[in-house]
């Protein structure tokens, strides 16, 4: 595999669908970034609220994400964010199926992946993932490394955002010359930033990572499925 006859892929995943994203959205697009933005539909509404060290966070409303997301790709995360593998088959399918359905409708496209809520699974989780036409499914875990998925179902990123490597990753991606494709994948939630109080973390990675040809800057779509 190769993208655009590039050998080197940078993608990003975050998740929840929350007012974060909006500022997150404004950094990924100054620098030219593409990100994979997993949504819990069935909690689309600023209703939808928690607190973290003090800062609210807010989902998104429903009527907003066409708008909010342009230029980035929509995928699953279930309806109401449960924990999969604790819920019968039938609920399982309920926050796949309903999901993929409402995010298809509201920004007319097909969604083709997902995130595991809490990165957790199961064998009959999996199975009910494929039985709804998703090719990909993102769980938690960090190789710290760059190369291509094996199970795109089982699939881990190269590493958080709050991952004390992720500068001495950012180098060692920027100066590699791979014979081989090579996939630096980064996720989070973006209110993280909020809690953390650490936004300058992803401004200094897009900075650092933007404007080069040889990366092909992309959505995990783009980055797995071709």
């Amino acid at each position: 595999m190769n993208w655009q006859g590039r050998m080197k892929a940078l993608t990003f995943s975050y998740d929840d669908g929350i007012e974060q994203d909006v500022r997150l959205i404004d950094i990924f697009n100054r620098y030219g970034m593409k990100c994979t933005f997993n949504l819990n539909s069935g909690q689309a509404s600023p209703t939808s609220s928690w607190v973290r060290n003090g800062v609210t966070i807010r989902r998104i409303d429903a009527s907003r994400y066409a708008a909010v997301y342009r230029g980035h790709e929509p995928a699953c995360h279930t309806l109401t964010h449960p924990h999969l593998e604790n819920e019968t088959d039938d609920e399982i399918d309920l926050q796949l199926r309903g999901d993929k359905a409402n995010l298809e409708k509201w920004f007319g496209v097909t969604v083709q992946g997902m995130a595991y809520p809490f990165g957790t699974y199961d064998d009959r989780v999996l199975r009910i993932v494929v039985a709804n036409g998703l090719q990909y499914a993102r769980t938690v875990i960090s190789t710290r490394s760059f190369n291509l998925p094996a199970d795109l179902l089982r699939l881990p990123a190269t590493c958080h955002h709050k991952d004390p490597a992720l500068p001495e990753l950012i180098d060692r991606f920027l100066a590699l010359t791979p014979e081989q494709p090579a996939l630096f994948y980064i996720w989070g939630h973006s209110y993280e930033f909020d809690t953390d109080n650490n936004w300058q973390v992803i401004d200094d990675a897009c900075k650092a990572l933007s404007g080069r040809e040889d990366i092909f800057y992309c959505t995990n779509a783009e980055a797995l499925l071709g």
